[in-house]
């Protein structure tokens, strides 16, 4: 089995949401190739994980991973948000959870394996979908989008301060032909950034790919929602984490877990976001980015 997936801020999160007492359970609602799910079973003899993830390809790797701990890793394919707001736990016997972690970003799996045109550094289908099963494609979406919404997109998504240029480039180039590939999409915003920008450390076409990806999976407008239907399946004393890596998710766990706090129903576990030391960033460029939160339900 390859695994090429390394977890970020992993001994923080076993710190922070260790278990209290024996048996309980746990919901990774983010399986991914289950790196941190490993961890925790290695570490907590006594406890139990249901993981979730919507990629039946990368679930296949984590349950090959994680079949030597027999019935204490369970799994559910499919959406952690509706997993949680259809109350699917019931079926595993799990009324409630004692921890949820949720991490928030996409697995190097799906950059460097799964051939959907995560990445602008390979020619690959522009899919970008986590579950490949369901909803519009990258493709779908350039395709579909006026300039202005196609432009909005960028820049609110991930601050592409380029973004009018790159929208009205895109709508020029499908007029020609769809845009249906990774590396003719990068090309395209690569083409239409100013000269200086095309050269330096972060490829031109970063943000609009981040953009795109974000808009392809909901990543932003379901964030909320899987924050408080994870929220009402944890039991008092119980605590969920999130580990974010870009700006607007962050904010989103900050101000939804600081409204819990302030009505009572939460503590804070981290007065501060957690973030990666020194050492973890020079072995794990995507851990430079990331930042865990954890509330305490009261």
């Amino acid at each position: 089995m390859d695994i090429i997936h390394t977890p970020v801020l992993l001994e923080e999160t076993l710190s922070l949401l260790a278990p209290r007492s024996g048996g309980e359970v746990m919901c990774d609602a983010t399986l991914g190739e289950a790196g941190h799910t490993e961890a925790f079973l290695e570490r907590f003899p006594d406890l139990q994980v249901i993981g979730i993830d919507a990629d039946m390809s990368i679930q296949d790797i984590a349950k090959r991973r994680l079949e030597r701990f027999g019935a204490r890793a369970r799994f559910y394919h499919g959406r952690s948000q509706d997993f949680f707001a259809r109350h699917e736990h019931a079926a595993f016997g799990v009324e409630l959870f004692d921890t949820v972690l949720i991490d928030l970003g996409v697995s190097l799996f799906h950059y460097e394996r799964s051939g959907r045109g995560f990445s602008f550094a390979k020619d690959e289908p522009l899919d970008m979908r986590i579950d490949p099963s369901e909803g519009e494609t990258a493709a779908d979406i350039i395709a579909r989008l006026p300039e202005k919404e196609l432009a909005d997109l960028l820049y609110h998504n991930a601050a592409e301060r380029h973004s009018r240029r790159i929208a009205h480039s895109i709508v020029e180039e499908r007029s020609r032909s769809p845009i249906t590939t990774s590396k003719r999409l990068a090309d395209i915003a690569a083409r239409s950034v100013p000269a200086r920008y095309r050269y330096g450390a972060i490829h031109p076409a970063t943000k609009t790919f981040m953009a795109i990806r974000i808009a392809v999976n909901g990543e932003l407008s379901g964030l909320r929602p899987l924050l408080e239907s994870a929220w009402k399946a944890l039991r008092s004393k119980g605590r969920l984490g999130v580990i974010s890596f870009h700006s607007l998710e962050s904010k989103g766990v900050k101000d939804y877990f600081r409204e819990l706090a302030k009505s009572g129903l939460g503590r804070l576990a981290t007065r501060k976001a957690v973030g990666p030391g020194a050492e973890e960033t020079k072995v794990n460029a995507p851990s430079r980015s990331a930042l865990l939160r954890v509330i305490e339900k009261i």
